[in-house]
């Protein structure tokens, strides 16, 4: 069975990659997100509201290839300042449960000099497994 290429309309139309491949083995990789919304501007106010969009991409591209939060098995953050995301390790926590509850795959946090887009502070990527299909 052919792996799916899984492009949702809520995302920004991708060039050169894809948001999601399902594999016929079940799982689901999750290309990384930053916090670009809908009018591919990387939001503004901070490493919250960054990371709350950034993850919300992640997830939207996640339920397109029919999976949920719960299904996630590793995320990886890259990170453009390591130190202001601990700082406010509270508020994204907050965010995190709003958005996927109190599940918590295996994760890595990056610290890197710069991602993609210039402005972006977090880049977030993620592996899920779909029940049923593995």
């Amino acid at each position: 069975m052919p792996h799916t290429i899984v492009n949702p309309p809520t995302l920004p139309a991708p060039s050169g990659f894809s948001h999601a491949i399902a594999a016929s083995d079940g799982s689901v990789h999750l290309a990384g997100q930053t916090a670009l919304d809908a009018e591919m501007r990387i939001v503004p106010g901070g490493i919250v509201a960054q990371f709350r969009q950034a993850f919300s991409n992640l997830l939207a591209a996640l339920v397109a290839a029919g999976g949920e939060p719960q299904d996630l098995v590793s995320v990886t953050i890259y990170l453009t300042d390591v130190e202001d995301y601990q700082a406010h390790g509270r508020e994204i926590g907050r965010a995190w449960r709003e958005l996927a509850g109190a599940h918590y795959p295996a994760m890595a946090g990056i610290g890197v000099t710069r991602l993609w887009q210039r402005e972006a502070q977090i880049e977030i990527a993620g592996v899920a497994v779909l029940p049923g299909r593995a």
